[in-house]
């Protein structure tokens, strides 16, 4: 494998890449990646991770039309409309540098939050040197991780608390995990799906319940203290719940949940799907704080303190302690795209996560 340094020209390769052509249909393209420029690093892939809520909202044609799909990243800058390449968790290692690069970036395995590609271009400040002790199927997980990383600063549990997770896909299990070292009173957690429910409880959720069934959110109220009519006193109901769900209509249970000036954080990002909110009743009486999670910038009352690159420092503490590949389901080659998409959209409960091999 031809690993050198270029100055401008050289050898080009030809890349496979993931596109969504329209909602519903993926389409693998081979295009040739143009010579490398000065200060531009040549990557070949060796694996990435599909962001299940995320790109679903892109398979499905529900994306918002009036911002990016991520407006921190180059790679995801100016893609809003079909055809476009989606994609933010891919790891490899790099296979040639440009003039101007550091000769030291020569065969690093590097992060990069680029979309799901055989090889890809980049220039040295989107690339993240992996630590030599974590594999490359546990680095995949690094923006996920992050992310988990960001609601847990936003959300700020404490000694004692009450906490409940709703939803429980890979953003929400690696919550959950990252939840159970602290010192909370309960920690609980919903979702629809039940092989989800139990790797919450595998990885330290002490119960978790279908929001579907009255019965088990009967239970939950009950475990929570919250009186039937849901009339919360101080020592009722949850004082944090995080709403990770991806489904709009889950604020409403979140507000059922939430004790009297109880916070709810909202991490999910639920692109043109909305949903009523009953923001009327003991949303206002019990004056419930909404706090908006986005993990691509630091909340201000954090930002003397904390940095991307501290908070990148402690996902990969956490990629460490809680070995996230161990919740990885499925592993294909690039090519059979189009099935594991169709699978994550008409059978989500078969798939826990899923990555591209290359």
């Amino acid at each position: 494998m031809g690993k050198s340094a270029l100055s401008g020209g050289g050898t080009s390769v030809k890349a496979r890449q993931l596109w969504f052509t329209k909602p519903g249909e993926v389409e693998i393209r081979e295009n040739q990646l143009p010579p490398l420029q000065p200060g531009q690093i040549l990557v070949k892939s060796v694996c990435s991770a599909i962001s299940a809520g995320t790109e679903m909202l892109v398979y499905r044609g529900q994306l918002p039309t009036d911002i990016a799909l991520d407006a921190s990243l180059a790679a995801l800058l100016k893609q809003t409309s079909y055809p476009l390449q989606y994609g933010y968790a891919c790891v490899g290692h790099v296979e040639q540098i440009g003039a101007g690069v550091d000769a030291a970036w020569l065969d690093k395995r590097v992060f990069s939050f680029q979309p799901h590609a055989s090889h890809f271009i980049a220039t040295p400040d989107q690339l993240i040197v992996l630590p030599d002790d974590i594999e490359a199927e546990a680095a995949v997980f690094l923006a996920n991780m992050e992310t988990a990383v960001n609601l847990v600063l936003d959300g700020s549990p404490a000694l004692g608390e009450r906490v409940a997770v709703l939803g429980q896909g890979i953003v929400g299990l690696l919550l959950s995990s990252v939840l159970a070292r602290f010192p909370l009173a309960q920690l609980l957690a919903l979702d629809e799906i039940s092989k989800r429910r139990n790797y919450a409880e595998w990885l330290g959720v002490r119960q978790a319940f279908d929001p579907k069934s009255d019965r088990e959110i009967a239970d939950l109220k009950d475990a929570l203290r919250l009186p039937v009519e849901l009339s919360a006193t101080p020592n009722s109901g949850a004082d944090l719940i995080y709403e990770v769900s991806g489904a709009p209509a889950a604020l409403n249970l979140a507000i059922d949940l939430c004790s009297y000036s109880g916070r709810i954080v909202i991490g999910s990002w639920y692109g043109s799907k909305s949903a009523p909110v009953q923001l009327g009743g003991v949303a206002h009486r019990h004056r419930i704080k909404f706090i908006s999670s986005q993990v691509s910038s630091i909340a201000p009352e954090l930002s003397g303190r904390w940095d991307k690159a501290r908070r990148f420092q402690e996902a990969w503490e956490m990629i460490r302690r809680l070995k996230p590949q161990a919740l990885i389901s499925h592993r294909m080659p690039i090519d059979q795209a189009a099935d594991i998409y169709k699978r994550l959209d008409q059978e989500p409960q078969q798939v826990l996560q899923a990555i591209f091999t290359y």
